[in-house]
C-alpha cells in the first residue's frame, strides 16, 4: 500500500500523522456499519512533507514565523501571504501527482469531488480546528483536483489557523497537512447535527440545521436553517425558517447559488420521520467515537450520506455522577469569587476542607445541591437563600425544579426537616469576635512552630492530621452563630426599613466601617504603608522602576528604605499570604511576588493625603452613626414606634458589632494554607535535588494522595504530571457555569425585571447609592490601572482586590452575591456596587461612562 493516498477503507486508528483528524474520521465513520459514506481517499502528509522539507525558501519562513506572537498580526499577514503564495506554486512531487491519478480514475474521473484540508492536530479534543483549513466543492478533473491540493496546503497558513496554533500552543513546524478528495453527492437538503445541543450543553438533546442544497449556504450564513430539537426519538422543538437561497454544484465545476421557488420558501426541508432518522444517526456515531459530536450530512434521494464528523470540543465537562439519578451542581466559584480553574493539589485541598458533597469538573468544584431540592422541607428555604447570594442561580433553580420528574422528591423525616425560627434568639456578646479571632491567631502559630521540623512522610501526615484543627476552627458552631446572626439582621434591617419606611437597602450604610473587618482593614493598611513612604522621594523614584521580586533586599540601600522595607514586611507579615484566586493553594501569593502590591502603593501615594485611612474609615463610621440617628427618630414617630425602635436598635448593634468577622474565618483558612505550602514547597525543592521533580513547583499538578504517594515511593510521575499541564492548559479557556445537570445542561437564570430603564443592563443591588463616571475593565489585578473616581468593572473580586477599592468609587463584576467579599467591603467602604452582570467586561467598554445604581441593581450605559 502507498502511504502518498490512502482510501477512506484503507486507513487505520493509528494513521492520524499521516491523514490528520478530518480524514481518519472520515475512514473510521466508513467503517460503521449503517452509516453511509461517499468514498474518497486522503493524500496523505507524506506528500506535503515531500513537497517541502528539501525547500530552504520554507524553512526561512517557518523560522520567521516562529519568532512571532498572537498579538503581532501585521507581521503574521505578511509572512503568512509569503508562506501561501509559496505553496500555491509549488511543484507537486511527480510520484505525488501519478498516485493521485491513480485513485482519481478509481473513484471515477467523471465525478464532482470536495477537496478539504485535514490537519494533524486536528484530533485534540481541546483544539478541534474547525474552519481553520478551507475546503473547496464540486471540483472536477485531475488537472483541478492537483490545483486544489495546492491550494488546501496554503490553507495551513491562514492568518486564523497561525494565530489558532499560536494560541494553542502548537509548533507551526510540527504540524502537517493532508488532504481529502471526496465524491460529492448532490444533495436536495443538507445540513449539520449537534448530538448534544450546543446552546444549553444538553447532551440528551440532539440539535439538527437543515436547509435546500449544499450546507455552504447556511454556514457561511447566506440563509437562515430550519432547526430542530430531539430527545430520545421525540422532536421537542421545531422552528421552520423562510429559506429564500441555495447553493447547488455546477455541471462543468464549481457551486451557483440559486433562488428558491416562492411555495418551498416556508416548507420544512425534513419531514419528522426524517428528522427522527437522523437524529438516530447521530446518536450511532456518537456511541461509536464515545463523544458528542459535531456531524456534517446530506440527503440525496432519500439517502443520509455522513460528510463528516468530528468532537464537540466547546461543552462544559460534566461533574460525575454517582448513580443514575438526575442531579444538579452548582459552581462553587461563583460563591467563593474564583471562577479560574484550579490545580489539583488546590483542589485536592479545598476538597480535604470542605465537608460539602463536591464534584470536580473543567478543573472548578460543584456542589450537588439535589438532596436539597429533593426534600420539600428544605428546597423553598434552599432556592431562597441562593436568591439572596445570586438571583440568575434562583431563577436556574427555579427553572429545574418546574420540570416535572427531573428531580425525585423525597419524604423528610424529622432529623432532616430544618430547624424553623433561624439563629439562636439569644444575641452573642460582642466579645465573642475577640476571643474567636484569638482562637485562630494562637493555633496557627502553633502550627508555624511545630510544622518547620517536619519532612517527607511526617510532613505530608501532619498537614493531614492538621486539617482537622483548620476545620474544627472553620466550622466553629460559634463562629458559624455570628455570621448567621449578623446575616439574619442584615435582611431584617433591609426588609423593615423598606416596609416600615420605603427606603431600600438601608444595612448598607449601617454597615460602613464595622470594627474586626480583617479584609477592609487589609486595604486600609496598604494607605498607611503609602504614608511612611510618601515623604521619601528616593525610596518612591525606587519603586517606580521595581521589576524583582527580592526588591526588598535592594530597597536597604536607598535613602530612607529601611523604613519603608519594615512598613512592607509589616503588612505582607499580615495579610502576605492573600493573592487573587486565593483559594487555590497553588497560586502566587504577595509574600511570595512582592512586586504586585508595589503599584498599589505608588497609587495610594499618588492620589491620598497622608492618614487618609483613618479618614476614610471615620466617615464611614459617622455616616453610619449618622443613618442609625435618623432612623431610629423616624421610626419613633411610627404607630408602635417605641418597640419598632427597640427591635431596630437591637439589629443595628448586631450589624456594627459581627458583620465585619465574617471576612476573619476565610482569612484563618488561607493563612492555614499558606503555612502548609511553604512547607510543601520546601519539601518539594528536595525532591527536585533528588531528580524526582523536574521542578518544585510540579507538586501543584498532583493531587494530595498522590504527593503522598511521591513523598512516600520517591518515585517520579513526570508522565502524570505533563498530562495534568495540558488538562490545566484545557480547563483555564473553559468558563464554568452557574448551574449545571447530570445531563450536561447548562441552565442560565434571567433577571426579572421590568422597572428598568431603556438600555439599561440588570444585575444585583449589594450596596447602596448612585454614582457616574468612568469604567475601567479590568480581567488581572495586576495590571489594573485606576485613578480615583473610577468605576472597577471586572468578573470577580476577592479578598485580594480590596486594596483598589479605596481608590474606586463604584463597583461592577459578573459574579458576586449579596455577602460575597466585594459586595461585604463596598458596602463598608460606602461605594454603590452591582454584582451578578451576564458579561459585564463586554457589554461595558473600558473608558465608557456609565452609571451605577447600587441600591436598584442596574447600569445604565451613557
Amino acid at each position: 500500500m502507498n502511504s502518498l493516498v490512502l482510501s477512506f477503507q484503507e486507513m487505520k486508528q493509528s494513521e492520524l500523522s499521516l491523514v490528520g483528524g478530518k480524514g481518519l474520521n472520515l475512514g473510521l465513520l466508513s467503517k460503521i456499519q449503517g452509516i453511509q459514506v461517499p468514498d474518497g481517499f486522503s493524500v496523505t502528509t507524506v506528500g506535503f512533507r515531500r513537497a517541502v522539507e528539501q525547500n530552504e525558501t520554507y524553512h526561512t519562513l517557518l523560522a520567521r514565523l516562529s519568532k512571532l506572537k498572537p498579538e503581532d498580526r501585521n507581521q503574521i499577514g505578511e509572512v503568512s501571504k509569503e508562506i501561501r503564495k509559496f505553496l500555491l506554486n509549488i511543484t507537486i512531487p511527480s510520484d505525488v501527482v501519478e498516485t493521485v491519478t491513480h485513485y482519481h480514475s478509481r473513484f471515477g474521473e467523471e465525478h464532482a469531488y470536495a477537496v478539504r484540508s485535514s490537519a494533524t492536530a486536528e484530533d485534540l479534543p481541546h483544539a478541534s480546528f474547525a474552519g481553520q483549513q478551507d475546503s473547496y466543492l464540486h471540483v472536477i478533473g485531475k488537472d483541478s483536483i492537483l490545483e486544489h491540493i495546492r491550494k488546501c496546503w496554503a490553507s495551513l497558513f491562514t492568518d486564523r489557523a497561525i494565530i489558532y496554533r499560536m494560541q494553542n500552543g502548537f509548533d507551526h513546524s510540527e504540524v502537517h497537512i493532508s488532504v481529502i478528495v471526496q465524491k460529492m453527492v448532490s444533495p436536495q437538503v443538507s445540513g449539520i447535527l449537534f448530538t448534544a445541543d450546543p446552546v444549553s450543553s444538553n447532551r440528551k438533546v440532539v440539535s439538527i440545521e437543515a436547509g435546500y442544497g449544499l450546507g455552504e449556504a447556511f454556514v457561511s450564513g447566506l440563509v437562515t436553517p430550519d432547526s430542530y430539537k430531539v430527545q430520545d426519538g421525540i422532536i421537542i422543538d421545531k422552528k421552520i425558517a423562510t429559506k429564500k437561497l441555495a447553493i447547488y454544484g455546477v455541471n462543468g465545476g464549481g457551486t451557483e447559488t440559486k433562488p428558491i421557488p416562492p411555495d418551498q420558501q416556508k416548507a420544512a426541508a425534513l419531514t419528522d420521520e426524517q428528522v427522527v432518522e437522523l437524529s438516530r444517526i447521530g446518536r450511532k456515531i456518537e456511541a461509536h467515537f464515545d463523544c458528542s459530536q459535531d456531524i456534517e450530512w446530506c440527503l440525496e434521494d432519500g439517502t443520509f450520506y455522513i460528510v463528516q464528523s468530528r468532537p464537540i470540543t466547546t461543552l462544559y465537562p460534566i461533574p460525575e455522577a454517582v448513580d443514575g439519578e438526575n442531579r444538579v451542581y452548582l459552581s462553587v466559584g461563583h460563591q467563593q469569587m474564583m471562577t479560574d480553574a484550579m490545580k489539583p493539589l488546590g483542589l485536592s485541598f479545598f476538597l480535604l476542607t470542605t465537608p460539602a458533597p463536591m464534584k470536580i469538573a473543567g478543573g472548578r468544584l460543584f456542589v450537588d445541591c439535589t438532596p436539597r431540592l429533593a426534600s420539600p422541607a428544605s428546597r423553598q428555604s434552599f432556592i431562597e437563600l441562593m436568591g439572596k447570594s445570586e438571583p440568575l442561580i434562583k431563577d436556574a433553580l427555579i427553572t429545574i425544579v418546574e420540570r416535572e420528574n427531573f428531580i425525585k422528591t423525597v419524604e423528610d423525616d424529622v432529623m432532616t426537616a430544618p430547624r424553623k425560627g433561624g439563629v439562636d434568639p439569644i444575641d452573642p456578646e460582642p466579645a465573642i469576635v475577640t476571643e474567636l479571632i484569638k482562637k485562630s491567631e494562637d493555633s496557627i502559630e502553633q502550627l508555624k512552630q511545630t510544622i518547620h521540623s517536619k519532612k517527607g512522610s511526617e510532613l505530608i501526615d501532619f498537614i493531614l492530621e492538621d486539617m482537622k484543627e483548620l476545620k474544627r476552627i472553620l466550622f466553629d458552631p460559634e463562629s458559624s452563630r455570628v455570621i448567621m446572626v449578623a446575616m439574619d439582621a442584615l435582611f431584617w434591617i433591609n426588609d423593615h426599613m423598606y416596609e416600615w419606611l420605603g427606603e431600600k437597602n438601608v444595612a448598607d450604610i449601617l454597615s460602613q466601617s464595622v470594627p474586626n473587618n480583617i479584609t477592609s482593614e487589609m486595604g486600609l493598611a496598604l494607605m498607611d504603608v503609602a504614608d511612611v513612604i510618601r515623604p521619601r522621594q528616593a525610596v518612591i523614584d525606587y519603586l517606580h522602576q521595581v521589576k524583582e521580586d527580592h526588591f526588598l533586599d535592594e530597597l536597604m540601600k536607598v535613602e530612607g528604605g529601611e523604613e519603608a522595607r519594615e512598613a512592607i514586611e509589616d503588612f505582607l507579615s499580615k495579610y502576605g499570604m492573600r493573592c487573587s484566586g486565593e483559594i487555590d493553594i497553588s497560586r502566587m501569593r504577595w509574600s511570595e511576588k512582592p512586586t504586585i502590591i508595589v503599584p498599589m502603593i505608588l497609587r495610594n501615594i499618588h492620589q491620598f493625603e497622608p492618614k487618609e485611612s483613618k479618614r476614610k474609615f471615620e466617615q464611614g463610621r459617622l455616616e453610619a452613626l449618622e443613618k442609625e440617628r435618623e432612623l431610629l427618630e423616624r421610626l419613633s414617630s411610627l404607630p408602635d414606634g417605641e418597640q419598632k425602635v427597640k427591635e431596630t436598635k437591637r439589629r443595628i448593634d448586631i450589624i456594627r458589632h459581627f458583620t465585619g468577622y465574617r471576612e476573619y474565618p476565610k482569612y484563618g483558612m488561607i493563612h492555614r494554607y499558606f503555612v502548609y505550602k511553604q512547607a510543601l514547597l520546601k519539601e518539594a525543592e528536595r525532591l527536585a535535588e533528588m531528580n524526582i521533580l523536574k521542578e518544585k513547583e510540579d507538586i501543584f499538578y498532583l493531587t494530595f494522595e498522590e504527593l503522598q504517594d511521591l513523598v512516600k515511593t520517591n518515585k517520579s510521575k513526570d508522565n502524570l504530571i505533563r498530562k495534568r499541564k495540558e488538562e490545566y492548559d484545557y480547563n483555564e479557556k473553559l468558563t464554568p457555569p452557574r448551574v449545571i445537570t447530570s445531563d450536561g445542561e447548562i441552565i442560565t437564570g434571567e433577571y426579572k425585571r421590568e422597572d428598568l430603564p431603556a438600555g439599561a443592563i440588570a444585575g444585583l443591588a449589594v450596596s447602596s447609592g448612585v454614582i457616574e463616571g468612568r469604567a475601567r475593565v479590568i480581567v488581572n489585578m495586576e495590571n489594573a490601572d485606576l485613578e480615583e473616581g473610577d468605576i472597577l468593572v471586572t468578573p470577580y473580586t476577592d479578598p485580594s482586590w480590596t486594596p483598589l477599592f479605596v481608590s474606586i468609587k463604584g463597583l461592577v463584576t459578573e459574579v458576586g452575591g449579596l455577602m460575597t467579599h466585594g459586595a461585604v467591603i463596598a458596602r463598608e467602604y460606602g461605594l454603590p456596587a452591582v454584582v451578578g452582570i451576564e458579561r459585564a467586561t463586554e457589554r461595558i467598554q473600558d473608558g465608557q461612562t456609565i452609571r451605577v445604581h447600587g441600591t436598584e441593581g442596574y447600569v445604565e450605559l451613557l
